[in-house]
This record gives structure tokens, sequence and C-alpha cells, in this order.
């Protein structure tokens, strides 16, 4: 066993018996390469990560390849989901220097920490004009010898490059009405209106700007952007890259038509991508829609919830395919022939229609991930729910995907607003139960004192990771989320403290921009700042969305204007590069609608008027609206105070930009509020 026997991170724990000496991401490492007057292999990967399992089999467990790496090298593996800022930093390089980038990230530096050689996967034999690991190693190690000076000139150069990066933010304005409608042209011009979403192949689930297009909608009743939204929602919810037999949403397709996943399941696409197929339903009430939110979020139950109530980060894209191989998605597909095993004949021809499994197979050796082909046919809706049901019981007899048990912080917060909403939506108090578990677990144990938030657990132990913008914001979009289904006003209370953090810690200056890191960070060879969205919101535009909800909740006047400083960048970005700012572009949307603050007073809670009402305001598709509910003089909310009823009567109040609407305590009229396009800046 080598040093990262005592790490918490299941991804650090697959290497714990490599040959390797490996170090975690720790002073001593670089210390002990200057002691030893040697280079540091960094080593950047995930559980999940499909080459980077690759590359460990070929390499790492490779006694021949360990002892040379032992020998010249100070060797250190990173989880890039406990450490987004070291991933984050060095891919920048990686991808500055080779002009891509990936996982798993393979960097050599100096005792200094700067980079001078850069790479991904490397094969354990030259292969397609790529090098052999064990070439790099030995050419590295050559450099390292014999041209000392060179290698210096160009980590200090690289170093330097890094550094004159910083963004250009121009204007602290936040974006208005000709932003937002150039954003949704050039998503217009980007968008495959044959198969959904947008941009060739890999395809990835767009799900922040699918939720821009559903709030521009509601906005401005703008009927293309809702078009896009439904097409791709379908498009997805029908392909491979949606689990037909149990739920949820693998992170990729292969292919432009949603066909062939990577099949590995994040956390965070399952997250936002519920929240999005619940926010689909609330505005068009499609079946389709309500049917897939809930089976991704009872997957999410069932599948990733821990035993201390958090959510795991991901199961594995591969599993053993019963030979002792790992084999990709050999958990997922199927043959022919295995169907008419299970189900027989006549069962198994019309599963194979149904679910599109043909003898030349959609993925590899003649095997087809199910999916839902259009088709004319109608199909016997019983039939179909006996077909999956016995599928499904002799899918979990193969080996399970292995799972990342890893609690990540950020990504819980989505699970929570995800959770949450849908099951407020649905009626399911079971979701928003375990919503309330996973937002405990946080409270409990990644808070310190003093609200600070690390950023992940294992098994009940919390990790030695500080927590970055997304962190804090995304934690807090969940808890605000939490509060306005539950009305429980301690959720906006912990939100008010993650975002106190982000103005004292994470904001520079008086410019608005953020920081992935807080200023009492470890320093690394650049602070990282990226306003762009990935698989996930960017810390940048999840804190610019918390922090507008949280100044709508509570009047604060720094919070909101950080929001508005900090959407600066979005009027930058929406109009050039609106597929990866869709979370930002979703928050401006929010801040031209108003916010809407909607507060539902109710002499009891428990009174059907009152939970009618309630409903009502949830189910408001105004962008970003906020909502608290609660009995008059409630200290709870801000919002309820002063907030009379109505002749004894569940009131609803609903106000923007300083002007209230008459209360009322007619549930259809609230609705129609809630629903009136507002155009143009406030």
């Amino acid at each position: 066993m080598n040093r990262l026997a005592d790490t918490t991170s299941p991804y650090l724990l697959q290497h714990a018996d490599n040959p390797v000496d490996w170090w975690p991401w720790t002073p001593e490492a670089f210390e002990e390469a200057r002691r030893r007057d040697v280079p540091v292999l960094l080593s950047v990967g995930y559980s999940a990560c499909h080459w980077c399992h690759v590359m460990a089999h070929e390499s790492f467990e490779d006694q021949e390849t360990a002892d040379r790496l032992n020998e010249h090298f100070v060797s250190v593996k990173v989880d890039r989901e406990e450490r987004p800022d070291v991933d984050a930093v060095y891919m920048e390089a990686v991808q500055a220097a080779t002009g891509q980038g990936g996982w798993p990230m393979t960097v050599f530096l100096t005792p200094d920490a700067e980079p001078f050689y850069f790479g991904t996967y490397f094969p354990p034999a030259p292969r397609q004009g790529m090098p052999s690991f064990r070439q790099v190693l030995e050419g590295v190690r050559q450099a390292w010898s014999e041209r000392r000076d060179e290698v210096a000139e160009v980590a200090g150069k690289i170093v330097r490059d890094l550094a004159g990066r910083e963004i250009s933010y121009g204007d602290s304005k936040a974006p208005g009405e000709q932003e937002l409608s150039q954003a949704l042209l050039g998503l217009t011009r980007e968008y495959d209106p044959q198969r959904g979403g947008f941009g060739g192949a890999p395809k990835f689930p767009p799900s922040m700007v699918v939720e821009f297009l559903l709030r521009h909608h509601a906005r401005t009743g703008a009927e293309g952007a809702l078009q896009m939204a439904r097409d791709t929602c379908e498009r997805m919810a029908r392909g491979g890259i949606y689990d037909q037999l149990a739920g949820g949403f693998a992170r990729y397709s292969v292919d432009r038509d949603w066909t062939v996943p990577h099949f590995e399941k994040m956390l965070y696409d399952n997250a936002l991508l519920c929240r999005v197929y619940a926010h689909l339903w609330r505005a068009t009430g499609s079946e389709l829609a309500r049917r897939v939110a809930l089976e991704t979020a009872e997957f999410m139950v069932r599948e990733l919830r821990t035993a201390q109530g958090g959510f795991s980060s991901a199961l594995d894209a591969d599993s053993d395919d019963g030979s002792g191989r790992h084999v990709e998605g050999a958990y997922y597909v199927w043959t022919p022939a295995q169907l008419t095993e299970v189900l027989g004949p006549q069962d198994a021809e019309l599963a194979a229609r149904y679910f599109g499994v043909t003898e030349e197979g959609t993925f590899e050796e003649g095997a087809s991930v199910l999916q839902l082909p259009q088709q004319e046919e109608v199909f016997d809706a019983g039939r179909i729910a006996g077909i999956k049901e016995r599928l499904l019981r002799e899918r979990g007899g193969r080996a399970a995907p292995g799972r990342d048990d890893k609690v990540v912080a950020a990504w819980n917060g989505l699970a929570i607003a995800a959770l949450a909403e849908t099951g407020a939506y649905f009626d399911r108090p079971d979701l928003v139960e375990a919503a309330t578990g996973a937002a405990d677990l946080l409270v409990r144990l990644h808070l310190d004192d003093q609200a600070r938030i690390a950023r992940t657990s294992k098994d009940g132990q919390v990790g030695a990771n500080a927590g970055v913008l997304e962190d804090y914001a995304d934690v807090a979009e969940g808890f605000l989320a939490l509060a306005s289904v539950t009305g429980e006003g301690v959720w906006l209370e912990f939100a008010g403290f993650l975002l106190d953090h982000v103005l004292t810690r994470f904001v520079e200056d008086d410019s608005g921009a953020l920081f992935d890191t807080a200023a009492d960070a470890e320093q690394l060879i650049r602070r990282p700042q990226d306003p762009t969205d990935n698989a996930v919101p960017s810390g940048w535009s999840a804190a610019a969305g918390a922090l507008l909800s949280y100044a709508a909740h509570t009047g604060s006047e720094p919070h909101r204007s950080a929001a508005e400083r900090a959407l600066g960048v979005v009027k930058a970005l929406g109009p050039r590069v609106p597929r990866f700012i869709g979370w930002g572009l979703a928050a401006a949307e929010a801040l031209l609608d108003g916010p809407r603050e909607v507060a539902v007073v109710v002499p009891d809670p428990a009174d059907p008027a009152a939970e009618r009402l309630r409903r009502t305001a949830l189910l408001g598709t105004a962008p970003g609206a906020v909502v608290a509910f609660g009995t008059p003089g409630s200290d709870e909310f801000p919002l309820l105070a002063g907030r009379p009823l109505s002749n004894g009567e569940p009131t609803a109040y609903v106000c923007r930009d300083f002007t209230c609407d008459a209360p009322t305590t007619d549930p259809e009229r609230l609705r129609a509020a809630l629903a009136t396009v507002v155009t143009g800046t406030p």
C-alpha cells in the first residue's frame, strides 16, 4: 500500500495498492521532489473515468513502469472532483499548450509546481502517433537531467502566460433584452433541428441552456425557445443516453443521435436534468417530462443516496461482463438472444421493436443500447410494463458498476434543489424528505462553526479539502429551493451564511469579478477563475443566481448589487458563446423579470386552501421567482413581514421591482399573476 491508503477519495483509494509510490497533493510531496531533485508527475482523474482505469491498468499497475516512476519522479495523484482548483489550473495549461484536454490528465511539474510537459492518456506502447508512457517518462527524465535550463525556461514561460490570461471582465452592468435575444439567436444557429441539442458529436445534455430557454419563453412568450427546449428533452429521453429501464442519464452521447452513451452516470447531470424536466412539465404539462423527472429523482434516491443521507458522486461506466473483463456498458446493453432468453420469443420480438434492439446492434459486438425510437406502432402499455420489469430483474443479476461514494457539497446542493422541487410539484413528500436529509448532512458534517464548507465527505468522515465557489453557490441554491418548498426559514438563513462568504472571500474588489477559490485558500501557480458553464454551472454563474434569489427573499442590496455585477460577464459572453454560459443566461432572465417575490400567508399551513395557494405559487413559471410561505407575523421569512390575511383567508402577495399587485386569495388570479409575460428591462 502507498500513501493513498489514508485518503478518503474513492478514486485515490483505487490506486492505493499500485506499485507506484503515489503521494496525494500535499506540500510534503513537492518538498520530497525538491530534496531528491526530481520532477513531479501529476496524474489527475476521477473514479468514473473509463480511460483513467485503462491507463491505471496498463501503466500504474505495471511493476517495470512503477519502478521507473519511483526512481526518477515524485508521483502525485489527484481526484479532480476533490480538488477542482488544481484540476482547473493545470487543465488550462494543458489546453493552452496542446489545444485539447481531458482525463486522465498527465502533467510534469518542477518541484515548484510549475508545469513543463503535458498530455492526457498515454498508451503502454506507441499507438496512432502517440508515444508510449515509458517513452514519455524517459524523454522527461533526459530533459530534466541534461537540459534543465530549457525546462526552467519553458516552465517559467507557461506560468507567465497563465498569469496573463486574466478574464476581460468588460462591463459591470448585467445583460439586457438585447443581449439575451442575441444569445437566443446564437443558440438557434447551433441547434440541431433533426435530433435536438446543440452542435455535433459528442453531444452533452444541455441542461443549463434548456433552463435558459424555458425562462426566456416564460418571460417573453418566445415559442421558438420553448420548442428547442421541448424537442431536445424529448430526444434525450427517447435516446440511449437515458436508462429506459431504471431511469437516470448517462454522462453524454458519443453520437449526434443520443444513441450510444458514455455510460457513467454522474450525480450532477441527473440533478440538473431532473430539475429541467420538472420545469418543462411545469411549463407544458408534458407527461413525458413528468415521467422522466420522477424516474430520475427516484434513480438518485435509490442508487446514489448514502447511508448518511447524502448523495454519491457517480456510477462507473464499466462493469464485469460475466467473463471477468471490465467492459464499458456491459450492465446496460442487450442482444436479441439475451432478450429471447429472458422474455421468450414473442415478448422478445416485441421488446426488440419497442426498444430498438437489432441483430446488427447499436453498440459493440452486436449489442444494443435500449432506446424508444419514434414509430407509428401502438404498444400495449401493460405488456410493455411487464417486459420492463422482467428485464430490470434480469439486469439486477448482472455485476453492477462501481459507485463513487464521495459526497461532493456542490453536487449535493444541485440534488437538493432538484429533489425538493420535484417532490413539491408531484406531491412526493419522500423526495422532499430526501432533499432535507442531504441538506441536514451538509450542515452537520460539511459546515464548520463559521459556515465554511468542506468540499467532500465519505462514510460520514469529512474531507480535508476546502470548498470552492461552486460549493458555496450550489449549496446555497439548494437551501433556497428547500426553503421555498418546506416553508422552513432556517434554510434561507444557512444560504445567507454561505453567500456572505461569497461576498467576503470570493469577490474581487468592486469589479464584481469572482474567483473559483477563496482569497485565503491554498495559493496555486494561478488563482482559477472561469465564468463559463461546463458539466455544471460555473461557480460564477451559480453564485450570481443564488445571490439574486437571496436578495429577492431578504431585500439585501449588497447581495443584489453583487449579483448584477457578476452578471456583467454574461453581457460579454452570452451573445458570443451562449452554449457555455446557460446558467448565467438563466440568472439574467430572472433579473430581467424581477425576480418576482411571492409571499403566501396562511392562518393554518395544513388548511387545504392554504396548500392550494402555496402549490400555485410554487408552480408559477416566472423566471427565478422566490416563494415564502408561513403564518402572519412569522419571522421565518422577511417577505412575510407586514403581510396580513385578507378576510382571514390564505392570501398571496406578488411583488416585482418595489411594486406589488393587490393581494389575492384566488389561486387562479395568483396563477395569472405569475404567468404574465414581461418584456424589456426593469
